[in-house]
């Protein structure tokens, strides 16, 4: 029989405690192991799986828990498994795009792999995201189809495609059944809060050849990885992987590929950049160059560098459990757009409340939960009123409750 659920406000503190005391580890293992709590140490595995890494904590971590080194061991074997299946899907839809003629980038993820930043099993990948320019969105969205995917939604990010037929397991953290979505990107762009920063200049040449691209530079990559996490930042759904990647890769970039990021995109300074790094740099101090950050604190505005000089992780991730009534208002860099986002929370346009309707329709831990169905007024005045818990964490933490003995049994 699974444990009695505990109170919120316990799993709140021990979420933050675990997701923290994961972050220094990841960065600088230590010997000692913790003296946790059986609850402690589940909501550990919840931490772990809502952050990705796991099967990195395998290779790095000397902790010595046996429950714990189980839980781990079988992650990374289901991220490896699942590694395999990607990458054979990947040489499928280059081939295929090869035939087709459609240049394609393989992002994020993919692109770290392909460059060996990760061993196979060492990082989860939720889905294979690509970029294809407008002239080949239709045929690539074919070649897709013809793959045995079939669109599930589309929003200003991306259109996503889901195998037909296929349905995700309910499991802790990783698992080596479940669907490789993928997700076909127009552009390379990220909402902060509401006006967008693109970047896909930087990212799909014009000479690219048909298949998949890498990204024409490292400086390239890691402005993509910034400005993804700084959209994460913005919606405080950072995950640490996203943190790791970011420091990794800043170990490789030489001060060409610095001054290319440092540069922007066709003269546009990168003033989302910073937030990222600020945070990267408290969990991996050693990870950026200072004369970089002392630049883009130049790009930055002040208000948003003052915010994120004081944040950790747990307040930028689901381990903060609270919903935030208003998040990602620091990014507003004007009042216009600031009053603009107010207006857009009070009252969402039709695109916001499609958005709303595909993630409730497509999300397992938005699914069945009266809060998803409630008027978008009713749900931000509840959240000024009294905390409400994320739906997203709780799925997990639920998971963790329910299913660590057993995974690590």
């Amino acid at each position: 029989m699974p444990p009695p659920e505990p109170p919120l406000r316990a799993i709140r503190a021990g979420l933050r405690l675990a997701t923290e005391t994961l972050a220094h580890e990841l960065a600088r293992p230590a010997d000692a192991t913790p003296r946790w709590s059986p609850l402690q140490w589940r909501l550990a595995a919840a931490a772990a799986a809502a952050h990705g890494v796991a099967p990195l904590l395998q290779r790095r971590s000397r902790w010595s828990d046996p429950r714990w080194r189980t839980f781990l061991d079988e992650q990374r074997a289901h991220v490896e498994h699942r590694h395999r299946r990607v990458a054979a899907l990947l040489e499928r839809i280059d081939r295929d795009a090869r035939a087709a003629g459609i240049a394609l980038v393989a992002l994020k993820g993919s692109a770290l792999h392909a460059l060996g930043v990760y061993l196979p099993g060492d990082r989860p990948m939720a889905d294979i995201d690509l970029l294809v320019g407008d002239g080949d969105a239709a045929e690539a969205a074919a070649l897709l189809g013809r793959l045995g995917y079939v669109e599930a939604f589309a929003h200003w990010k991306h259109r996503v495609f889901k195998p037909a037929d296929q349905l995700p397991p309910h499991s802790l953290g990783e698992h080596r059944d479940t669907p490789i979505n993928i997700e076909l990107h127009p552009r390379v762009r990220e909402r902060l809060p509401l006006a967008y920063a693109d970047i896909s200049e930087r990212i799909l040449a014009a000479d690219a050849r048909p298949g998949l691209n890498p990204y024409p530079d490292l400086g390239a990559l890691m402005s993509h990885l910034l400005l993804h996490a700084a959209g994460n930042l913005c919606g405080r759904s950072l995950r640490l992987i996203h943190l790791n990647d970011i420091a990794l890769l800043a170990a490789r970039m030489s001060a060409r590929d610095w001054q290319a990021l440092c540069d922007g995109d066709g003269g546009a300074a990168p003033w989302w950049a910073l937030p990222p790094m600020l945070l990267a740099r408290r969990y991996y101090p050693d990870a950026f160059p200072v004369a970089v950050l002392e630049r883009l604190r130049g790009h930055c505005p002040a208000r948003l560098r003052r915010r994120w000089q004081r944040r950790d992780l747990s307040a930028a991730s689901c381990s903060n459990l609270w919903l935030s009534a208003l998040p990602g208002l620091e990014w507003a860099r004007t009042p216009g757009e600031a009053a603009r986002y107010l207006r857009d929370r009070l009252n969402p346009g039709e695109e916001s409340r499609r958005e709303r309707a595909d993630m409730v329709r497509t999300q397992l831990w938005l699914q069945q939960q009266r809060w998803a169905a409630m008027p978008q007024r009713l749900r931000l005045l509840t959240r000024l009123l009294r905390p409400v818990p994320r739906m997203d964490a709780l799925y997990v933490v639920r998971a963790a409750l329910n299913g660590y003995d057993r995974a690590a049994g």
